[in-house]
């Protein structure tokens, strides 16, 4: 190995076990657990939801993580080079997901963009008496027309860039200096924060009234298909299953790494915080059905003029500001530790979506992390300009649910028949199981990973599929049809270009 090869190496390891954990609970524990989860829990039968989503953890969640770390460590090397090296006609595989998920970094950091300005808005409310018409009509002047991508909101571009610098500085360091380093702090912090929050909540007059709406269990929902797919959906929307993350990260571990248990931590470390984080939302939203002397039902009924939408982005920016305006004097703490927390789970989930295809590329074509990364961040900026439009509101929408539902699927698909197939994952049984100090793999695994999973997913994927198409108007089938083709053209790129790297050819199994 040259000096060069054992430099690159060295960049692109963690520094300890410790590093690798904390990641990748940051790349999990993201914007889903606090904006998401709490909505899908209690419109999905309260209660009643932990049994499909015990399931679908188990069924999916855990198996699948082992599959992608034990696949990564074996080859120790970037997502697009291994897929390569266990069949070269999948190289496209290797790219598809990579591009698939820097598609989601760059409308995230639109997201960060909007956290960042409330950051500084919590302090004196400055979206007013009306949140809702502040965040639609006022920041973001949102259209759903696509003319509205000619009109350019340059507050919103500032606090994007601002965002992009700091995702540069980190990212573009060697992994443990920078990663590693900030994961150590700020995935701490994070849960400590939110504990906070969540203490300070529950001790507000009506948290109850919440906490019941919250978790009284409608056990006739378990007899309904959409509360399954939605606790699938749920898990692989937030443990970033299928999207090569996972793989990366795994690929920068030393060999003495327990891959198993470090699965199972991860997964309860962010089981926790979504429920965590749940019990906070709805104590405050118990808290303001009791000011306001309305029900639970009203709140959360979206259809009515009194309603609150709870799902998305109006979790964050309409229902908490709203919350905030009638929590009396310790709103001014609240508030402000609230959108930090949303910020720090944005840049920690941020991070990871760039780590996929900068190894990739480096490995491929033989450039430095630095490079990498400075470059990515440049392009993903630029491309990013298209969601501080008055359009961008609903762009992010229609790219984010073709990624999300279709794109990153349809890889998770072709990633276990890669993987667990192609590659025989059968391979790892023993590796994986040397290293376990609790859990052992075996047979009940491996028909997990070849054939329950794959069909899982492909049902959860056909039922995206055609709700996006019943759903869609013809501006959003049109944009999709625009992200599908910038996807496909990327991945093609990527896949045809001659690799510059001797690295590229040099590939060797460890277990």
């Amino acid at each position: 190995m040259s000096v060069v090869e054992g430099k690159k190496t060295q960049q692109n390891e963690w520094g300890s076990n410790l590093s690798f954990i904390l990641a990748m609970i940051g790349s999990a524990v993201g914007l889903g657990n606090i904006w998401r989860y709490p909505y899908v829990l209690c419109f999905n039968g309260g209660g009643a939801f932990y049994i499909p989503y015990l399931v679908a953890i188990l069924l999916m969640g855990v198996p699948f993580l082992i599959l992608e770390y034990g696949v990564g460590y074996n080859y120790k090397s970037s997502f697009a080079k291994a897929v390569k090296k266990i069949h070269s006609k999948f190289e496209f595989l290797g790219w598809f997901l990579p591009v698939s998920v820097y598609m989601i970094m760059i409308y995230y950091s639109a997201i960060l963009g909007w956290d960042g300005i409330y950051i500084v808005l919590s302090f004196f409310k400055g979206w007013g008496n009306e949140p809702k018409t502040y965040f639609g009509k006022e920041l973001l002047q949102s259209t759903e027309s696509y003319t509205g991508l000619f009109h350019f909101l340059p507050i919103i571009a500032i606090a994007m860039l601002i965002g992009w610098v700091i995702i540069w500085f980190i990212s573009h360091r060697d992994l443990e200096k920078g990663l590693g380093k900030l994961s150590k702090l700020l995935v701490p912090l994070l849960f400590i924060i939110m504990v906070f929050i969540v203490i300070y909540s529950l001790s507000l007059s009506g948290a109850s009234t919440g906490l019941e709406k919250l978790f009284k269990p409608d056990w006739s929902n378990l007899l309904k298909f959409d509360i399954w797919m939605a606790a699938f959906g749920q898990i692989i929307f937030s443990l970033s299953l299928g999207m090569s993350i996972a793989f990366t990260y795994a690929s920068y571990t030393k060999k003495e790494t327990d891959l198993i248990t470090n699965t199972l931590s991860i997964a309860i470390a962010n089981c926790s915080f979504e429920n965590f984080a749940a019990l906070g939302v709805f104590s405050i939203l118990g808290y303001m059905a009791n000011q306001s002397g309305k029900s639970m039902d009203q709140l959360l009924d979206t259809k009515s003029a009194d309603g609150l939408n709870i799902q998305g982005a109006g979790l964050v920016f309409v229902v908490y500001p709203t919350i905030l305006n009638v929590l009396g004097k310790f709103s001014v703490i609240i508030g402000p530790l609230f959108f930090i927390t949303v910020y720090l789970a944005g840049i920690t989930s941020i991070l990871s979506t760039i780590e996929p295809l900068s190894f990739s590329i480096q490995n491929k074509f033989g450039w430095s992390r630095h490079t990498t990364m400075s470059v990515l961040c440049g392009i993903g900026a630029v491309i990013s300009m298209l969601y501080a439009t008055q359009f961008g509101e609903s762009l992010l929408g229609i790219v984010d649910t073709f990624i999300n539902q279709v794109a990153i699927l349809i890889g998770v698909v072709l990633e276990c028949v890669v993987f667990a197939w192609i590659f025989d994952s059968k391979k790892l049984i023993g590796f994986l199981n040397n290293k376990s100090r609790f859990l052992k793999v075996g047979t009940w695994w491996l028909l997990i990973v070849k054939i329950i999973l794959p069909i899982f997913i492909i049902i959860i994927w056909v039922g995206g599929l055609i709700d996006s198409i019943k759903s869609g108007t013809t501006e959003q089938l049109i944009f999709t049809l625009i992200s599908a083709a910038v996807l496909i053209i990327a991945t093609l790129v990527f896949t045809f270009l001659p690799a510059k790297s001797e690295e590229w050819e040099q590939t060797e199994d460890r277990v």
